[in-house]
């Protein structure tokens, strides 16, 4: 089936998003996880929705990216990783408060060490060959 839009993607928006507490856009948020202050501008993506130390984000944003429309607000911790067809990396979160999953795109200032050991997760696993090894 062909695609029906062409090969090239169109420039990701930029989003106009508060981050305080009373509705103001300051420059950085604190991180929910290792508490640090997080700045907002990302490297790679026009809109930061993750701590590039621990991977930790907030579920915040209901179906798009800065909306801030959800009302959980709960942590949302990085579980998994998935790949697009272009070969650009996503963080898979998942809401420890409702347990909703969201695929976030990985900027360019993410901790590395961090990434390969959520990527590698599924191989220190000694289930997983057990399985597949059944499944033969």
């Amino acid at each position: 089936m062909p695609r029906r839009k062409p090969a090239g993607r169109r420039p990701q928006r930029a989003k106009d998003v508060l981050h305080g507490r009373a509705g103001e856009s300051g420059d950085a948020f604190r991180c929910i996880g290792c508490r640090m202050d997080v700045p907002i501008t990302a490297p790679g993506t026009a809109h930061r929705n993750h701590c590039p130390h621990c991977l930790t984000s907030r579920h915040v944003d209901r179906r798009v990216p800065g909306d801030r429309a959800e009302q959980c607000r709960g942590r949302m911790d990085a579980v998994s990783m998935s790949a697009r067809d272009n070969g650009e990396w996503q963080l898979v979160h998942q809401c420890q408060a409702c347990g909703s999953l969201k695929a976030n795109r990985i900027a360019g200032d993410d901790n590395a060490l961090a990434l390969m050991r959520i990527a590698l997760r599924p191989l220190a696993d000694p289930r997983i060959g057990h399985r597949a090894l059944l499944a033969l």
